[in-house]
């Protein structure tokens, strides 16, 4: 059994509202971490509680070792969400974090036949759509940096830094091995509306790879653009989190009438 202790760990509330009509689950994308949706509890509605996970290997959980599979992942962080869904849920993710909500979600409903209100994807094309050959995960130090800076996610001050970067570099690797040994197995479609979000300058994510989103809801599906490259979620936030809001803001409102 997993101790409230132990389940805290994976779940962070920067700015605890014990009356929230609802909670927004916030998942990283490759080497984030829970600040990296620092300051939303903030812009979005007042009456969500947005719950930021830790994942091991970084932030406060910096000195436990990653995962590096998603048959590994899944389990354990499904267990120490529950505790939580005590009141309405939906799930943010962005790039990683899009396959390991989905993930999450498809085991929740299995598992206690919970589903989310709504799944909101960002930055990753849907889970059937196969990865490129590519394994970044198993490039030489210097090409894995490389291809760190490409991607535009990383500072270059934190790039540039060796001593930083030796104690980063793991869970790194972890991540894109999580992301690059992912293998997709058709499920139930949701009975959740899914919102998949997308960067004009993102060089990966097509549009025909997130409108394949839509694929895994029966009910309503939409799919909107901003500005910016695959870290859209930082360059164009504010518009981000405007439209975020406004969908979090019907949600809270379907739930009432």
């Amino acid at each position: 059994m997993i101790t409230t202790s132990k389940c805290q760990s994976w779940v962070t509330f920067p700015k605890s509202k014990p009356k929230a009509n609802l909670r927004l689950f916030c998942f990283p994308y490759a080497g984030g971490k829970a600040s990296s949706f620092r300051g939303w509890e903030n812009v979005l509605p007042c009456n969500v509680e947005v719950c930021p996970i830790e994942l091991p290997g970084r932030g406060t959980r910096i000195m436990e070792k990653p995962f590096t599979e998603c048959s590994q992942l899944i389990p354990e962080l499904t267990t120490a969400i529950f505790p939580y869904l005590d009141k309405p849920f939906a799930f943010f993710g962005h790039s990683m974090g899009s396959i390991v909500c989905f993930e999450v979600a498809h085991l929740l409903q299995q598992k206690y036949g919970l589903s989310p209100l709504h799944l909101f994807v960002s930055g990753r094309g849907a889970p059937q759509i196969p990865m490129d050959n590519k394994l970044i995960h198993k490039l030489s130090e210097a090409a894995f940096i490389e291809e760190l800076r490409r991607l535009n996610g990383t500072p270059e001050a934190v790039l540039e830094n060796t001593e930083l970067m030796q104690l980063l570099l793991p869970t790194l690797r972890a991540d894109f091995a999580l992301v690059e040994n992912y293998v997709h197995s058709p499920k139930h479609s949701f009975g959740c509306a899914i919102s998949a979000f997308g960067g004009l300058q993102d060089s990966k994510v097509s549009r025909a790879k997130l409108e394949a989103w839509s694929q895994h809801t029966t009910s309503n599906f939409s799919m909107q653009m901003f500005p910016g490259d695959h870290f859209f979620l930082h360059s164009s936030e504010s518009l981000l989190l405007k439209s975020l809001s406004q969908k979090l803001n019907q949600l809270i409102y379907q739930q009432a009438a």
